[in-house]
């Protein structure tokens, strides 16, 4: 009964206190594609990603109710720094849903006005919403109407002390007639009541305490690992591990339901997952991060030591300095990667594995027909057989006193040439090693990717060529050769390909740039780079984000430029986010379910090359 009685009044207050509408709540997923058109149509940086804010707490006044309820404290509004556009995850400020709509886009285009340098937070939103309404009149009743709404909604100035009520009414007069001259925000002791309409006066910062090895981006691969409310980003710091062996928290733990506040307890790795994590991860307004070291049940067990060189594949070289382009200082930084070129040590070679025959049987029987035929070939300096519509026209023109110095007089059968090369290059990097099911891995979907399409490529007769990449920082960026193009696909390419094995992380850009060049290389016209991956690039050092995005997206248009066409086919179920910006609208294909990988590759080779 206390239970019960418990829960209908935590329902009751909970309610009562409530000042946003659910029922017409609008969430960030179906408005980030128009909002971010919106915000890089207006100027913002195109390279930036629309992400969900985090919550912060804002420090006002609340009410009595929200008081009681333990609601109101925190507020996620909008704002924008080097590598995303944070926008709110949900939006239901005001009644009326198309409100709410509004006012993602309205903050979408203040996000992409640059604010006045200086000044205070109400100077620098009132500047830029200024000049965003004198940029675009078109938006002048749009934020009205958010204003009006707004409006309503905050404290009155009669109820408030004289400090608070005069930096009330100022932010009053900034939102009802922004001016890029407004007054700065007057003093009190408390924070003002949170403006949704504008920038977040003070946003988050990552706090961190030292610099730890990041984990891997396959570093959730493990089997117990859960998506918790993936489209909500969360506050994080990272600190020392408590040194003790032991400890005591001195109070009951029962009269808490959730401890937020990070203490300095060594609490001894489980084997065995929590079940309440995820629940407790919800109610967690900043999650701390330690290392120990050690694993458990639900974590990937790894170790990023490079290997000793005589258990590593074999090194083809000293190595192949290759650019990369830094996007903060917009130049190509030379010679500020190695490539590393490997060729496997255990590789024995191997047939077709069994599971494959059929499907590859299959398509060879489908792709043959791509194989081009033999034909006549007319005019030919020299052949099998005479020409006779050539010699007869070379007879004319000799009787009208016109004769050719070398005339083509014969035919000759033979086979006509597809003048097309093509070049995979597969993403092999730790995330690889994550299952799809419970009898797969994305590495096991990869090489079975390679068998079939190199079983459909020899069955054409185009020229093709097979690497896969990883990396470890940019002095270490590993290309594994599997095929060369001038080399036969026989069963040493297939033992190439069973050896492959996930590598570490993924440095996109040397690998493409280094693909590129050997493409170039290629005699044909039509020169075809099929990127293969499971994700973003990323790697240990600052090729992360952003950065390696920039750099990615730099390579993708250097190969354009050189005559190369690529073309991305990935597992990542949130490469809407960047791909386009990366390769381009009809450069890429997502492939939502791993296992069918291997069937679709060699169909999309089929309508990439007609």
């Amino acid at each position: 009964m206390e239970e019960l009685v418990g829960a209908l009044w935590h329902r009751l207050v909970t309610r009562a206190a409530r000042r946003d509408h659910p029922d017409a709540v609008v969430a960030l997923a179906e408005v980030q594609q128009p909002a971010a058109l919106l915000f890089r149509a207006l100027g913002g940086e195109p390279g930036l990603q629309v992400r969900a804010a985090t919550e912060t707490t804002h420090g006002a006044r609340r009410r009595c109710l929200e008081r009681i309820a333990g609601r109101g404290h925190s507020v996620e509004l909008a704002w924008c720094d080097d590598e995303t556009l944070h926008l709110p995850g949900h939006v239901a400020c005001f009644a009326e849903r198309e409100l709410n709509r509004e006012l993602y886009l309205w903050l979408a285009a203040l996000a992409a006005i640059r604010p006045p340098v200086g000044g205070d937070w109400l100077q620098r939103n009132a500047g830029a919403t200024a000049t965003l309404l004198a940029r675009c009149p078109g938006l002048r009743p749009r934020y009205r109407r958010l204003v009006q709404a707004h409006l309503v909604q905050r404290p009155a100035p009669a109820g408030l002390r004289p400090a608070e009520a005069a930096r009330e009414l100022a932010i009053r007069r900034a939102l009802d007639v922004p001016d890029m001259s407004a007054e700065p925000l007057p003093a009190a002791h408390t924070p003002p009541a949170p403006i949704p309409l504008w920038l977040h006066p003070e946003p988050p910062v990552t706090t961190v305490t030292r610099h730890a090895p990041e984990p891997a981006d396959g570093d959730h691969a493990g089997n117990d690992s859960r998506d918790v409310d993936a489209g909500k980003r969360r506050r994080g710091e990272r600190i020392e591990p408590p040194q003790g062996r032991g400890g005591l928290l001195a109070f009951r733990l029962e009269s808490l339901f959730t401890r937020t506040e990070y203490a300095a307890v060594d609490r001894s790795s489980e084997e065995n997952a929590d079940p309440d994590a995820r629940e407790a991860l919800a109610d967690l307004d900043v999650i701390s991060l330690a290392r120990d070291r050690r694993g458990t049940a639900a974590r990937l067990r790894f170790d990023l030591d490079l290997p000793p060189e005589a258990f590593d594949d074999i090194h083809l070289g000293a190595g192949i300095a290759l650019p990369e382009w830094d996007y903060r200082s917009r130049r190509l930084l030379p010679d500020h990667c190695r490539l590393q070129t490997l060729l496997a040590r255990d590789a024995a070679p191997a047939a077709l594995p069994r599971h494959l025959q059929r499907q590859a049987r299959r398509l060879r029987v489908v792709f043959e027909q791509f194989k081009p035929e033999r034909v006549w070939q007319r005019a030919q300096v020299d052949g099998s057989e005479l020409d006779l519509d050539a010699v007869i026209a070379h007879t004319t023109g000799r009787l009208i006193g016109r004769e050719s110095d070398e005339p083509g007089l014969f035919r000759a059968y033979r086979a006509a040439s597809r003048d097309l090369s093509c070049l995979l290059l597969a993403d092999v990097s730790l995330s690889t090693d994550a299952f799809i099911d419970n009898t797969q891995r994305v590495i096991d979907v990869i090489r079975d990717s390679l068998f079939l399409f190199s079983e459909t490529l020899a069955a054409t007769g185009d020229r093709f060529a097979l690497y896969g990449f990883s990396s470890r920082r940019r002095s270490h960026v590993r290309l594994h050769t599997l095929k060369c193009f001038g080399e036969p696909y026989t069963d040493t390419t297939r033992g190439r390909i069973a050896a492959l094995r996930p590598g570490y992380y993924t440095r996109m850009g040397a690998a493409i740039r280094h693909a590129t060049g050997l493409l170039q290389r290629e005699p044909s016209s039509d020169r075809l780079l099929l990127l293969l991956t499971d994700g973003k690039p990323n790697d240990l050092d600052r090729y992360e984000g952003r950065y390696g995005i920039e750099d990615t997206r730099q390579a993708i248009r250097a190969a354009v430029q050189c005559g190369v066409r690529p073309f991305c086919v990935t597992i990542d179920e949130r490469a809407r986010d960047y791909l386009p910006y990366v390769f381009g609208d009809n450069a890429w294909m997502l492939v939502r379910h791993a296992g069918e990988l291997p069937g679709k590759l060699p169909l999309l080779y089929a309508r990439l090359t007609g």
